[in-house]
């Protein structure tokens, strides 16, 4: 008789939604994806440009955070959001 491994209700991911896929996954992805490209144009391509994109990154990826309940995340981008608008108003 084989034995089945049992996973704990918190490694599960619910991603799907009805008939589709909940899309705040592929937005963190991205959102992700942007964080790191936007780093490196703030450092070296134009720093108007970057933190436009990182405040777009940020947006993007707070729903995700928001679903799961991770409030900590949340509140750190929130922060991060918060020094973006700074920059871009001065």
């Amino acid at each position: 008789m084989q034995k089945r491994l049992h996973r704990p209700k918190f490694l599960l991911l619910k991603s799907v939604e009805g008939q589709g896929v909940s899309i705040d996954i592929p937005m963190r992805i991205v959102g992700s994806i942007l964080v790191i490209t936007a780093y490196f144009v703030v450092l070296h391509v134009n720093v108007l440009t970057g933190v436009v994109m990182n405040v777009i990154a940020d947006t993007l990826s707070i729903p995700y955070f928001i679903r799961t309940k991770s409030w900590d995340v949340v509140v750190m981008l929130g922060f991060l959001l918060a020094i973006s608008f700074s920059k871009l108003l001065s």
